[in-house]
């Protein structure tokens, strides 16, 4: 079993900064893809940004630039760096992991991002 346990989140002015971390249990970690993906208000999931087991990295068009993921196999922890953090960043922010990027099969809990402009 996996379990994927969220933290960083809160509120941040606009221009600010957040490092959202997440930290995995099990094997399973080393091996799988890493997401970070969010649910704004009223919108479906989707994938913000992504690291695969072999470290390639993809970003959603609207953060290239401004986040980045880092994944430490070492300390089973993916993390996402949020610069220039902008109100329709606001979103429920969840850690996820699996085969493939598209369909994660393991969840965090989510936590809370909240961006004031």
């Amino acid at each position: 079993q996996v379990q994927l346990v969220e933290s960083g989140g809160g509120l941040v002015q606009a221009g600010g900064s957040l490092r959202l971390s997440c930290a995995g249990s099990g094997s399973f970690f080393k091996i799988s893809d890493m997401g970070w993906y969010r649910q704004r208000p009223g919108k479906q999931r989707e994938l913000v940004a992504g690291v695969t087991a072999g470290g390639k990295t993809t970003y959603a068009d609207s953060v290239k630039g401004r986040f980045t993921i880092d994944r430490d196999n070492a300390k089973n922890t993916v993390e996402l760096q949020m610069n220039s953090l902008k109100p329709e960043d606001t979103a429920v922010y969840y850690c996820g992991s699996g085969w493939v990027l598209s369909t994660p099969r393991y969840w965090g809990q989510g936590t809370q991002v909240t961006v004031s402009s």
